[in-house]
């Protein structure tokens, strides 16, 4: 069996391990594999396939580590609309209490409205930036 063959057989074992774990770096040392191969085509000598391999498999890896911590940080859950589908509605303040919530009919149930810190409380319309357990953050919508 060609050397080529063997790259790409265990370059696709690494696709369908990954497929059913869900493990992303399985996929970025797959490619790495598939390089492997395309070296083997290109005749390079064993030893060069798996530099390459290594060098290419490794180095994605590397790069998804020290890229996808930076992505995945931009938003708490709490405040991030691709988790919480609220984020972003609008809805209406009638009026402030004193101890500085409102009241909001949202999606046929009565929440606790808070402002957002620095945001200031007069009435109309809000956006609502957070969820925090069963409150809603509001910014007042600019007129």
């Amino acid at each position: 069996m060609a050397d080529s063959t063997l790259w790409w057989l265990a370059a696709g074992i690494l696709v369908a391990v990954e497929l059913t774990t869900g493990t992303f770096y399985l996929l970025m040392l797959a490619g790495g594999l598939a390089a492997g191969a395309v070296a083997a085509h290109a005749g390079l000598a064993t030893t060069s396939q798996l530099v390459v391999a290594a060098g290419v498999g490794g180095g994605a890896a590397l790069a998804w580590h020290f890229w996808r911590p930076r992505a995945a940080a931009s938003h708490d859950a709490g405040s991030n609309p691709d988790v919480n589908l609220d984020i972003g509605e609008t809805v209406q303040v009638e009026s402030w209490l004193p101890d500085g919530s409102t009241p909001i009919k949202y999606r046929g149930a009565q929440w606790q409205a808070l402002p957002r810190e620095g945001s200031p409380r007069a009435t109309g319309a809000h956006r609502i930036v957070e969820v925090r357990g069963s409150q809603l953050i509001l910014e007042k919508i600019a007129n």
